[in-house]
């Protein structure tokens, strides 16, 4: 569920006509909804309730810091994966005691400002990673809690590129190595072992693999808690995949995941953490753009667009889908046409949409991609000198820009030329 709608023949972000924002704002932007991202949270929250839990949001999936605000105010924690995003979370207020700390390459100098600013956890991925903080830590004169990330060799049933629970996969430590890994990890003086953490993929439209690898966490905390450490936390990782389209069957809900750990893990006593990132902020964004030229070519026709792949680049790097949609609701059986959806970089792979169909539009006409609000503005780049979009969030009947447009001076500006030039 959404709250992008169409109302009196318009597209609206709750209760702003998006049109009115393009007015404003110019387009390309995107925008997101309070109300969404409130309920996706509510809705992970709601389904762990009476288990010792905390619900961290994946940071990557979108980090302004209206957004993470927004859910830090909810009571969620967060989900980091290098000192930038990390020193975010700070910056929005969210207390160091929230924050978990996820990643194959984090360094020495990412450590030591984690440490100083207070973590939650650094969720550990290699025995060099584990050496490396251990160091740090004892030249701090602190420990630093640690989860070790378990590869469970599990098939997430997801695009190759955001797979990560394979043996093949570059995360984590194999699950059969666990209990020398651990024996280790006890051994150090830096490092206080909190817990197991595992985490498959993104994208899962299925709850199997997740049994599977839960599974899996089970065993290895009996056993490791037989071998004499004190497994109290489980961090499950996140990856709930959401409908990127509406005619696809849904992907399970929150309600059946919860239920899932709770069958799974629920006899173990530990502290729940999950990572949800594309759920809560997926379907709680969209990217809106205006069409520049509707193009006549050979045996097809082209939508241009303003927004592009260096805006979107989901579509260019996975074949990902989103549904586009007019931002002035069609008439009732209006016949549509299919179009090539693009962008104007000068790259083939700058195609949003291949022989979609479409009501007709013409130059000038706002349309909207759903499902953009995870992945969307935080893969952006200037590419081409194209200047990064704004971030539009809307509460109810106000809107705010919460990430301004630079100005090609305020790009151009960081370059800095040598003397010598």
């Amino acid at each position: 569920m959404d709250h992008f709608l169409y109302k009196d023949g318009q597209l609206h972000a709750e209760d702003v006509p998006i049109a009115e924002i393009a007015a404003e704002v110019g387009t390309p932007f995107y925008c997101y909804s309070t109300a969404t991202l409130t309920r996706h949270y509510r809705l992970f929250d709601e389904a762990l309730q009476g288990m010792d839990h905390l619900v961290c949001y994946a940071m990557k999936a979108a980090s302004n810091q209206a957004i993470l605000k927004t859910l830090a105010a909810l009571g969620a924690g967060m989900d980091v994966v290098s000192g930038g995003e990390y020193a975010r979370a700070r910056a929005a207020g969210v207390p160091g005691d929230r924050i978990v700390f996820s990643g194959v390459g984090k360094t020495r100098e990412e450590m030591q400002a984690a440490l100083a600013g207070g973590i939650r956890q650094f969720n550990v991925e290699s025995e060099p990673e584990m050496a490396a903080l251990s160091a740090v830590a004892s030249e701090m004169g602190t420990k630093a809690p640690i989860t070790i990330r378990v590869n469970p060799d599990v098939d997430a049933k997801t695009h190759a590129k955001i797979a990560t629970g394979k043996s093949e996969n570059k995360f984590g430590i194999p699950i059969s190595r666990a209990k020398e890994v651990y024996a280790l990890a006890a051994s150090l003086p830096g490092l206080d072992v909190v817990g197991i953490d595992v985490h498959i993929g993104s994208q899962i439209t299925e709850l199997e693999p997740y049994a599977q690898a839960y599974r899996k966490v089970a065993e290895v905390t009996e056993m490791l808690r037989a071998e004499g450490h004190d497994i109290r936390r489980l961090d499950l990782g996140g990856g709930l995949g959401i409908p990127y389209t509406r005619s696809n069957e849904a992907p399970p809900l929150p309600t059946e995941y919860g239920a899932l750990i709770r069958e799974e893990l629920g006899h173990l006593g530990c502290e729940i953490e999950i990572e949800p990132g594309r759920l809560v902020a997926g379907n709680a964004g969209i990217m809106v753009s205006r069409v520049i030229y509707v193009k006549s070519g050979e045996g097809r026709d082209f939508l241009i667009l303003d927004g592009a792949m260096n805006d979107l680049i989901r579509p260019a790097m996975y074949d990902a889908h989103h549904d586009i949609i007019p931002v002035m609701e069609p008439a009732a059986g209006v016949e549509q046409q299919p179009f090539d959806i693009v962008g104007p970089v000068c790259e083939s792979g700058d195609t949003f949409a291949k022989q979609r169909l479409m009501p007709p539009l013409a130059e000038g006409d706002l349309v909207a991609f759903r499902s953009a609000g995870a992945y969307g503005a935080v893969m952006s780049s200037e590419y081409n000198t194209r200047p990064l979009i704004p971030e539009v969030l809307v509460n109810e009947h106000q809107f705010a820009v919460i990430r301004a447009r630079p100005t090609f001076d305020e790009i151009i500006n960081r370059d800095t030329i040598p003397a010598w030039l």
